[in-house]
């Protein structure tokens, strides 16, 4: 929409004149490239259909913004000139003419192009989003999965090295350094840079810098040759300077929360400046006033900003008329504002959207990266902890006797075997474990540490993520009792019943301290995260002490389907 009203403006012109066959079929042309439905007339055919019209239809903007949307590469800024030279010998008449031509060209065709590919960057990014994030997510699991590897997986390899050697105490040191290692959270790292297209927010500076740099030149030619060293012109010309150069302050492209230095003064001073050529002597000029109207609503908040920018553009007909100026070039120049307006307001928020769609998108991917990590640190926690634990706890009382047995060893490295698949496992998300090889691999881990396993099971068939759901629970589970329990024996129990299944597990003693283990708020996440994930699931999580021990009781609706 914005793009069309532009283009309607610059093919009437400032003297609204009503537009040939040629300029009309021109503008219609134009706005098809433009639009990004019809985008897809981008091409030789359109681009030369254009430069047919050109001699006829007098807009050599629409020529040149064509050339920067169609003509790919840096050949399209080598044409862009060829077009801007070809408008200069279009109209000789005298230099402000030549001038003129040149700088409407170059202005116009800089604005369509701008305004068109920041409106497409815009729909882009916005389509784009979830891409940023799944590479983020992609560069995370490969940065954890080296690391894992690094920390945690060359540990493992030793462990199962030792173990093949016999060596108990190199097992223990290298158990208790991966422990470590899988306590402590990865390090935090940035989102992927996006590759630049050729307009991003940071190369619309150049634009901004020129289309000003060359309507400063034009309106000082107009200015000139309006008044020929006359005495309004010693304070037109730096008038013109200020208010181009406090314009370009203002329109800067920057993070849409961030404001120019001092924006409400220069702001005031913008405006009251653009405003003083209307009472200057001699014939007033109004253009400036629509730049001035542009930056307000492009900085101020609020309704109150449009209430400003109204009146600063309604000030110039007022003005005009008063001073007697006559009623057509009123109405003339009153329409030259407001499309000034509308143009570098136009530039400014579109700017404005990119940027802001641009944040969202890094925004997006920093909390995809940020769950991405909290799942790997949790797996890391119930996975590798579990195994950890185990290592640990089978070869601790072994070294202590003195004369472990091959058999110790067999365990310890078939566990560092199993833990060393989790890992790998982990980045990727594709650990799946099932509630009957866990209890089994439970019995063994208990057993092999000392602990008499007793099962009594009885929950049948169940769905497949509610069965890794328990499998992980029991994983979870036996990993506490092993860290924080010195018990002699421990129940492994399911059931369904009353369209629930539940999962028990007790142990008959606390802590070294003699201590249960509590429920929650202990030094591990243990506890938490089964809560966590058990609620999300619309089960319940018991733990609490029982008797000397501690018990956990896990409920979970027995029909739940799988996610």
């Amino acid at each position: 929409m914005l793009i069309t009203v532009v283009l309607a403006a610059l093919a009437l012109g400032p003297e609204l004149a009503v537009p040939g066959w040629a300029a009309t079929a021109a503008f219609i042309l134009q706005v098809g490239l433009c639009h990004p439905r019809t985008r897809w007339l981008r091409g030789p055919w359109t681009l030369m259909a254009q430069a047919a019209l050109f001699p006829w239809a007098g807009l050599p903007g629409f020529l040149a913004g064509s050339v920067l949307l169609v003509v790919p590469g840096r050949s399209r800024w080598a044409l862009f000139a060829c077009v801007v030279a070809a408008a200069a010998l279009s109209d000789t008449t005298s230099v402000y003419a030549c001038a003129n031509a040149i700088g409407n060209t170059i202005s116009q065709g800089l604005v369509i192009f701008l305004l068109t590919r920041l409106g497409e960057v815009r729909a882009e990014l916005h389509a784009t989003r979830g891409l940023l994030a799944a590479e983020s997510v992609r560069v995370e699991r490969e940065r954890v999965g080296d690391q894992l590897e690094t920390s945690i997986g060359d540990a493992l390899t030793g462990i199962i090295r030792c173990a093949g050697r016999h060596d108990m105490a190199g097992v223990i040191a290298l158990a208790r350094r991966a422990a470590r290692s899988a306590r402590e959270s990865p390090p935090p790292t940035a989102v992927p840079e996006v590759a630049p297209t050729d307009l991003t927010p940071r190369l619309v500076l150049p634009i901004m810098v020129a289309v000003h740099a060359v309507y400063l030149v034009v309106a000082a030619l107009f200015v000139i040759g309006q008044e020929p060293g006359g005495p309004a012109l010693a304070v037109h010309l730096p008038l013109l300077a200020v208010v181009v150069g406090l314009h370009l302050h203002h329109s800067t492209p920057r993070p849409p929360v961030s404001r120019p230095r001092f924006a409400a003064w220069t702001l005031t001073a913008e405006v009251a400046l653009a405003c003083v050529p209307l009472f200057t002597p001699g014939m007033p000029y109004s253009q400036l006033v629509g730049l001035a109207a542009g930056a307000v609503l492009t900085l101020a908040r609020g309704w109150w900003s449009w209430l400003i920018a109204a009146a600063a553009v309604l000030a110039v007909p007022t003005t005009l008329a008063a001073r007697g100026v006559a009623t057509a070039d009123v109405l003339i120049l009153t329409l030259d504002v407001v499309a000034m307006t509308v143009i570098f307001y136009g530039i400014a928020i579109t700017t404005r959207l990119v940027h802001q769609v641009h944040e969202t998108r890094r925004q997006l991917a920093e909390i995809a990266v940020l769950r991405e990590r909290n799942r790997i640190a949790k797996d890391v926690h119930d996975l590798l902890g579990y195994g950890l634990s185990a290592i640990l706890v089978t070869a601790e009382p072994a070294a202590r006797t003195g004369a472990p047995g091959d058999r110790r060893f067999e365990e310890i490295a078939g566990i560092a075997r199993r833990s060393l698949g989790d890992l790998r496992a982990i980045p990727g998300g594709s650990t799946e474990i099932s509630l009957d090889g866990e209890l089994r691999s439970a019995g063994d881990v208990l057993s092999a540490a000392g602990t008499t396993p007793r099962l009594d099971l009885g929950h049948g068939t169940l769905p497949q993520r509610t069965d890794e759901v328990l499998a992980r629970v029991v994983r979870e589970a036996v990993n506490n009792v092993l860290r924080h329990s010195r018990a002699r024996a421990c129940t492994l129990e399911t059931g369904r019943g009353e369209g629930t299944v539940w999962l028990r597990v007790a142990n008959d003693r606390g802590n070294d301290r003699g201590e249960a283990l509590p429920a929650t708020g202990g030094r591990g996440q243990g506890i938490p995260n089964l809560t966590e994930r058990i609620g999300a699931w619309g089960g319940t999580v018991t733990a609490a002490p029982a008797d000397d021990g501690f018990e956990l009781l896990v409920r979970l609706p027995a029909g739940a389907p799988d996610r």
